[in-house]
């Protein structure tokens, strides 16, 4: 079956696009106002998009009335902000920082998450997240109803027991990380994997001349 968008309301395209697209990374979002007002709220319209520069792009939803949601003004505002990835054992506090509340509201203090101080930026880290980036808004997308925020991370944080500093290599498996499904609040494990080679065109091409 097919669906022309064109003649599908937002709420509908909504629906077909969150149920199909998954699963998807998290980014646990930290932000704060221009008076020192903290916020937390998860976004999972978020991924890497390079390394050169060091790009993120998180996409904000706005609210019915057409207004920016807490972390969008405070993005566009002070264009700074954190990404936090979520481990599962964060997942309850993550999913309290859901909440509709108002702008005044410090979601980290009410879900009893505790934080550490960013280096570049004054946003604060959530000190349990397994990874943190420090983000400098790179630049902002009005679209539609949605605001695209690209971060230009400027520095990047690894718990330490997830890290080998001299080889990079990040001990993915163990960050225990969780990813947003379809509606209904419903999320996903990265226990069951599988792995797939990445084919090179010379051992290809070179074992289809030696079949033929």
């Amino acid at each position: 079956m097919q669906f022309d968008f064109a003649n599908l309301d937002a709420a509908s395209r909504y629906k077909l696009m969150a149920a199909a697209i998954t699963p998807r990374p998290i980014a646990w979002l930290t932000t704060q106002s221009q008076h020192g007002v903290r916020n937390a709220a998860p976004y999972s319209f978020f991924n890497m998009m390079g390394a050169a520069p060091p790009l993120v792009a998180v996409g904000l939803m706005r609210r019915p009335d057409g207004t920016h949601k807490d972390s969008a003004h405070n993005i566009l505002t002070t264009r700074e902000f954190v990404v936090n990835l979520v481990a599962e054992h964060d997942a309850a506090a993550m999913n309290f920082t859901c909440i509709d509340a108002p702008p005044d509201f410090d979601e980290l203090a009410a879900a009893g998450v505790a934080i550490a101080p960013s280096i570049a930026i004054a946003p604060p880290r959530i000190a349990s997240a397994p990874v943190s980036m420090e983000c400098r808004l790179f630049q902002a997308i009005e679209a539609g109803e949605s605001t695209i925020v690209l971060g230009e991370v400027v520095r990047f944080h690894v718990r330490d027991d997830l890290i080998d500093p001299a080889r990079l290599h990040v001990d993915t498996l163990a960050m225990n990380l969780i990813a947003r499904m379809h509606g209904g609040g419903w999320y996903a494990r990265s226990t069951d994997l599988l792995q797939l080679e990445r084919p090179t065109w010379a051992e290809w091409h070179g074992a289809l001349r030696a079949d033929g």
